[in-house]
């Protein structure tokens, strides 16, 4: 089939109908099976009550709408539910109710049960909209006489039945390989799902193979290779010539494929700095709706594999785009004047040339902050560029000002670092312009790209504040505001490990304020992690506009909750889209009311918007942006963000149970980092691996859980296991396929005496605020 329901539905609309022949134009349908699968589905989405169809055959989407979109989220348990593309509460789906559906489908549902109290509304699947799983990961196994695949993810709830000719793969006796299996037919009415084997993944078969399980289970195997397309030649009318400026680029990054970086330049200015970001010119060599450009949207991000990239760009794209040393290429820039607060006080857009001077690796860094202040000799490593030693010193006292004034202004600081292991390889850099979370890290000087992502965020909110002024379409990457309970149940958890906390007069602090607190604690990364999952992770949303014409501009601007990011186009499709808008406005946005006026408007400088009063840009182009930033492309693209970061996740987890299984049965010191009814989770720090003491293994007592103080309680030794304490560990057993590591707690006679100690102190606290028990004999 040549389309899904959802690139279907995506096409119609509740107010104006259309005729199934333009429909199958629309999406592209030449032959004549496809047009009937077409037929079919509209017929079906009829009857469903989802699509209206009449006797003339124009077709909408039905205007008495009680279907709901959401996308399912499975358990291992067996609990489905329905999280909604409306932030409204998740729908509980019954297994019943399922109709097929699978973990991570799409899919419209209708509410069977409105929730009350504490309870999720339910629900039931009306119909699949897209599936996104085309293979999974399996064992093979023999059941009653035929040849089934056993999905590895216990949140498939199903098997798959394969063709007699894939017994072969029965002789693995060992069962040391997994099995990628492709659907062939999904399951509907009584009939099971078929398939068959792809090929055989060894589980030990070193990096490439970790790689291949990853990217099949998160179905990115078989991407399809970028279309032959010509790239446009920016236009040189209007560009500054900043090739004489010794700009450089502070790239980490290592490994082959990895997205092009902005180039930088920092200098003194009236007691404050002035700020240069130059972004490659991507968005000007691509034309809008084109087949590369919908191959990019596709792609919506780089996506680094450790030791390996995805790429986002085309091979020429990115060829033709991205900065090399002592080379002159085309640029879209920006230049910020920043205060001695760390404050914005003017920017200005503009397109320019440049030609970057030198690279800073981590290398280079690292021997600067190694540097003694008054050292005469150069270390070798820095010969090279001893001539931009003071312009580094000055990019990293800016940064310095930029985050104090960040963190002054709200935003969340957590120290929460991915662990320094080899396997990682690119994954231990950070990522410039990246959205992962909604929280800064704190400057890593070691690291080029941590000072990069601190000058970008300053250009993207010099973006975010002018596309907005100037009403300008834009993707938008918004962060909602933390659920105020988990925040005050966190508050609790760090009191209840002596953390001495100052509330406002309501008695409810911030995430902002416990950041701050935590900081200064010696269970920073414990509580920082508590807070980090507490926070809602970015999405994806889009701002149309109808005509474009300035604001008035807005005394309040929220720059901490709400960005338009563009100065890295190489890495999502979220930047290249404000880019391509940003060079719009420079390349074809209307500077004056009519063509006799003499006078023009700087339209990339700050308070532009003041003197305009006319339509920036034609009614062709407004209707054209408003095209692509609908809502199917912000769907897909957040879609596309959370299946990226769980394998981004899964990736580090797997390099760190690699690291685990070389240690089995080694003592090892390591942190509670989490307190459950079941046990205790402890992380070792060296290579920051999580594992879980399980509450059967601590044999030498009865442990309860004690939910208010988030700890476990001897029932006879009264021995507490609470949030930070050190617990010598033993690595028992690795699995890693599942990313689960077993550990066992080492006793040691220091460490029993403390804890008895504690454990007294426990006990009379206990007492003090238990009434005395009083016998009573007859």
């Amino acid at each position: 089939m040549k389309f899904t329901v959802s690139t279907l539905i995506d096409q119609l609309s509740h107010v104006n109908s259309i005729e199934s022949k333009k429909l199958e134009k629309i999406l592209k349908l030449s032959k004549k099976a496809d047009r009937q699968k077409l037929h079919i589905a509209l017929s079906a989405l009829n009857k469903l009550g989802i699509v209206d169809r009449d006797d003339s055959d124009q077709i909408s989407l039905t205007k008495e709408n009680s279907f709901i979109e959401a996308r399912l989220r499975c358990t291992s348990k067996g609990y489905c539910f329905a999280v909604r593309n409306d932030i409204e509460e998740d729908v509980y789906i019954r297994d019943s109710q399922l109709n097929h559906a699978w973990n991570g489908d799409r899919v419209l549902i209708k509410i069977t049960r409105e929730g009350f109290r504490r309870r999720s509304p339910e629900g039931a699947v009306q119909c699949i909209l897209e599936r996104t799983t085309s293979s999974v990961l399996a064992h093979i196994e023999k059941v009653d006489h035929n040849i089934v695949a056993l999905p590895l993810d216990e949140r498939f709830l199903t098997s798959v039945v394969l063709p007699d000719s894939d017994s072969k793969f029965l002789e693995d006796e060992s069962n040391s390989d997994v099995y990628e299996i492709k659907i062939d037919k999904y399951p509907i009415a009584q009939c099971p799902t078929e398939g068959h084997v792809v090929r055989s993944i060894p589980l030990n078969g070193g990096y490439q193979s970790d790689t291949d399980l990853l990217i099949t289970k998160a179905n990115l195997q078989d991407l399809p290779k970028a279309p032959k397309s010509s790239l446009k030649i920016p236009d040189q009318k209007n560009r500054h010539d900043l090739t004489e400026q010794q700009c450089l680029l502070l790239n980490s990054w290592q490994e082959e494929n990895s997205p092009p970086i902005p180039c930088v330049y920092v200098e003194p200015n009236s007691g404050g700095i002035k700020l240069w970001i130059h972004s490659p010119s991507i968005a000007e060599r691509l034309t809008l709706g084109n087949n590369l450009d919908l191959w990019i949207r596709d792609r919506c991000e780089a996506l680094c594999l450790g030791k390996s990239w995805l790429p986002f760009l085309s091979n020429s794209l990115k060829k033709n785009s991205e900065f090399k040393v002592d080379e002159e290429n085309d640029a879209i820039s920006v230049s910020i004047d920043i205060d001695s607060k760390g404050n914005i006080t003017d920017w200005q857009f503009c397109l320019s040339k440049i030609k970057p001077s030198a690279q800073i690796t981590p290398e280079m860094l690292s021997a600067i902050v190694d540097r003694k202040p008054k050292a005469r000799t150069i270390p070798l490593i820095l010969k090279p560029i001893k001539q931009h030693i003071n312009h580094i010193e000055t990019i990293i006292f800016s940064c310095k000002l930029i985050h104090k004034n960040l963190v002054d202004q709200g935003f969340i600081e957590l120290d929460l670092p991915v662990p320094d292991l080899d396997q990682i390889g690119d994954l231990k850099w950070e990522t410039p312009g990246g959205s992962l979370h909604q929280w800064i890290p704190p400057i890593n000087l070691r690291d080029p790209q941590s000072l990069l992502s601190m000058l970008v965020k300053i250009a993207d909110i010099a973006w975010t504040q002018h596309s907005k002024k100037l009403q300008l379409p834009s993707l938008l990457i918004k962060s909602d505001q933390p659920d105020l309970n988990t925040i005050t149940e966190i508050a609790k958890i760090a009191l209840a490990i002596d953390i001495k906390l100052e509330l406002n007069e309501e008695g409810t602090p911030t995430a902002h304020e416990l950041a701050k607190e935590f900081a200064q604690t010696q269970f920073r990364r414990i509580l920082d992690q508590q807070l980090s999952n507490a926070l809602p992770n970015p999405v994806v949303s889009s701002n149309k506009i109808e005509h474009s014409i300035a604001m008035e501009p807005d005394s309040k601007a929220s720059t901490n909750l709400i960005l338009a990011p563009c100065s890295c186009p190489g890495q999502s499709y979220v930047q290249l889209f404000n880019q391509f808008v940003l060079a719009l406005l420079l390349n074809s946005g209307k500077d004056r009311p009519s063509a006799r006026a003499k006078t023009k408007v700087n339209l990339g400088k700050n308070n532009s918007w003041n003197e305009i009063n006319w339509p920036i840009f034609t009614q062709t182009i407004v209707d054209n942006l408003n095209k692509v930033v609908n809502s199917a492309l912000v769907n897909q693209l957040n879609n596309s963000k959370i299946k990226r970061n769980i394998l981004r996740q899964e990736i580090i987890s797997l390099c760190q149970s690699r690291v685990a299984e070389s240690l089995i049965g080694t003592e090892l010191e390591g942190n509670i980092s989490g307190v459950q009814s079941y046990g205790f989770f402890a992380e070792i720090p060296a290579s920051m691996v999580e594992g879980l003491v399980h509450v059967s293994s601590l044999n030498d007592d009865w442990y309860e859980y004690r939910s208010r103080q988030n700890r476990l309680v001897g029932r006879k030794n009264r021995k507490v296991y609470k949030l930070g304490d050190p617990v010598t560990l033993k690595i028992m057993k690795v699995n890693v396929l599942r990313n689960q590591i077993d550990l066992e707690v080492v006793e040691n006679v220091n460490e029993v005496s403390s804890n008895n100690e504690e454990s007294a102190n426990y006990q009379r606290e206990t007492e003090e605020i238990q009434p005395e028990n009083v016998n009573e004999e007859a």
